[in-house]
């Protein structure tokens, strides 16, 4: 398993659906952490490489509508 973190700024501040959407995301399989930053503007992503692609996981993250906006990487 190779562990890799994405960092993704949000386009607006999380409301409650967002939340809600970033918490479903915890069930996509190779996804390891998603946690919203306190200033409710950006999301980290740990998950598993040998399992998930950063398309991937760009891709599902929309799929649950989490509103990213861009890719920050982080290690």
């Amino acid at each position: 398993m190779t562990n890799l973190q994405i960092e993704y700024d949000l386009m607006r501040k999380a409301t409650d659906e967002d939340t809600a959407a970033i918490a479903n995301a915890h069930s996509v399989y190779g996804f390891q952490l998603v946690r919203l930053a306190p200033s409710r503007d950006r999301i980290a992503v740990q998950y598993d490489a040998s399992r998930l692609s950063e398309k991937d996981v760009e891709a599902w993250l929309i799929r649950l509508g989490v509103p990213i906006q861009r890719l920050i990487r982080v290690g």
